[in-house]
């Protein structure tokens, strides 16, 4: 069984060592191994919610001016 390995079989990330199969199930194969490869790391940081920041507690100051009544809804 020690046979010598061609540069391609040592570069390879697996290999069929009984059956015959497809193209497409190569392909197939290849995706799963690839995606379980990955991992995917750690999950993202959910966003923090501002909703109890204590800025929220502050009031802006009030605007001054035409359409002042209009800036005084809108987001932050």
């Amino acid at each position: 069984m020690s046979e010598e390995q061609t540069p391609e079989e040592r570069r390879a990330l697996f290999r069929v060592v009984s059956g015959d199969p497809t193209p497409e199930e190569l392909a197939a194969l290849t995706v799963v191994l690839a995606a379980a490869a990955s991992g995917g790391g750690e999950p993202a940081p959910k966003p923090r919610s501002l909703w109890g920041h204590p800025s929220a507690g502050v009031r802006r100051p009030l605007e001054v001016g035409p359409g002042a009544w209009r800036a005084s809804v809108l987001p932050r």
